[in-house]
């Protein structure tokens, strides 16, 4: 999916997966059309103080230049209305703060993974033909459809259109749902899914592996031959669009792996334990890196790179090239590793080995503090908001690099001494200058 859409299906994943897993989709509610509600004075900032009647003509009149009918924007008109709470509940979103090992146990569940498996045997003839053309394995599509929806139980129950507009109001990423709006608007105009049917998810993603409506126009297929694409209730639909997305939207590369549990020796080179950094497996092989079991690495120059989504006493994978798909459909590591790690065990893969001993994490106003003093020091962490995500664990390997620490990117309470340390010493001399 596309970079902005990350953080929301993470917000979104969450939000369904709470709920345990149905064997089979229920469909979806229609609601009646939904009511409007005002608008917050600042969200007019970004459209030359236009009102939200004034935006949603300009974005009607962009969507008859993109091609849409006019029929369907008289059809659309009741469902484009805004709602604040759409917006309020965008802004105070939180992306993943939980330890690897905890969201994995929970999202890649064993009753998970079985269910997986079990839709490949009900679903053999498309998950079979959906590897032939795409080259996609049926692990991967089915553990994204679990994460994403529970295979169709959890697709949500508000209605699209409404908050797309809502969010494209909104000056945080306007343009981002001002397209967004415009896709959904051209689902309905080539006949897939009509207004009314179009409920998902707070953040306007849609279907069982909840694409966002610019993913549905440019990669949704009809698999089934009754001439819609239907993400909502057709499973073959699903399981063909979601191939055909992972294929050409996020290059999946045919026949080669994702990811692989590994075991680490104590003494590797942490700094180059990252995902940027990929070396032949013969030579971490050379490193002393192994199966978990100890059998070597094929001797060979397939790429990798090592993953230590919890540092160096925590789990740790082979990430592949392919591995890239999974952060490109969410740019959490904790989630495409969940999602990589889920493909392998619906695959046959065992179990991931528990860590020796609990990995200590820093609480949430200490690994907050530690993103301040990292910006202080000239790192751009994104949000300080007590998450570490991509940006900040860049931060903390450099300085670890720096303190002479191990670089495997984890904050550890000795890093944020230093760092404590460090800003006190310079306090003094800040003062006299």
């Amino acid at each position: 999916m596309l970079q902005t859409r990350f953080a929301i299906a993470a917000v979104a994943l969450l939000a369904c997966s709470t709920t345990v897993s149905a064997q089979f989709a229920a469909p979806p509610a229609r609601p009646a059309a939904p009511k409007a509600t005002a608008p917050s004075p600042r969200a007019a900032s970004c459209h030359n103080g236009a009102s939200f009647d004034r935006f949603l003509a300009d974005v009607k009149s962009k969507a008859v230049a993109a091609g849409v009918s006019q029929r369907t924007i008289a059809e659309a008109s009741p469902y484009l209305v805004y709602d604040q709470g759409i917006v309020n509940r965008d802004r105070g979103q939180r992306v993943f703060g939980q330890l690897f090992t905890e969201f994995a146990g929970r999202m890649a569940a064993p009753y998970r993974m079985q269910n997986g498996q079990q839709h490949i045997r009900n679903h053999a003839s498309a998950f079979a033909r959906a590897e032939k053309e795409y080259g996609v394995p049926p692990a991967v599509i089915a553990a994204f459809w679990g994460l994403e929806s529970d295979f169709g139980a959890n697709m949500g129950n508000l209605p699209t259109l409404k908050s797309l507009v809502s969010l494209a109001y909104d000056c945080r990423r306007s343009e981002m749902f001002v397209n967004e709006t415009i896709a959904a608007l051209k689902i309905i105009d080539r006949g897939d899914l009509t207004p009314e049917e179009m409920v998902g998810s707070w953040a306007g993603e849609l279907g069982q592996t909840q694409f966002l409506p610019t993913h549905y126009v440019n990669y949704a297929v009809d698999y089934d031959g009754d001439g819609r694409r239907d993400l909502l209730r057709s499973e073959d639909d699903v399981i063909g669009s979601t191939a055909n997305y992972i294929a050409n939207g996020l290059k999946w590369r045919r026949g080669e792996p994702w990811l692989e549990e590994i075991k680490v020796p104590q003494n590797l080179p942490w700094e180059q334990t990252d995902l940027s950094v990929q070396e032949p497996r013969s030579k971490w092989a050379q490193l002393g890196v192994s199966y978990p079991d100890g059998r070597p690495l094929p001797n060979d120059n397939l790429a990798a790179s090592v993953l230590l989504p919890m540092g160096r006493t925590g789990p740790a994978f082979m990430a592949y090239a392919n591995f890239a798909a999974y952060t490109e459909w969410n740019n959490s590591l904790i989630y495409s590793t969940t999602a990589g790690y889920l493909a392998t065990r619906i695959a046959g893969a065992a179990p991931m080995r528990r860590p020796a001993a609990p990995v200590a994490q820093l609480p949430f106003n200490e690994l907050k503090q530690l993103q301040q003093l990292l910006v202080q020091a000239g790192f751009n962490v994104g949000k300080i908001d007590g998450v570490l995500g991509q940006q900040s664990r860049a931060a903390v390997k450099a300085m670890q690099i720096k303190y002479g620490l191990p670089a495997d990117s984890w904050p550890t309470a000795e890093l944020l001494a230093r760092m404590r340390g460090s800003t006190a010493q310079a306090q003094p001399q800040a003062t006299i200058r």
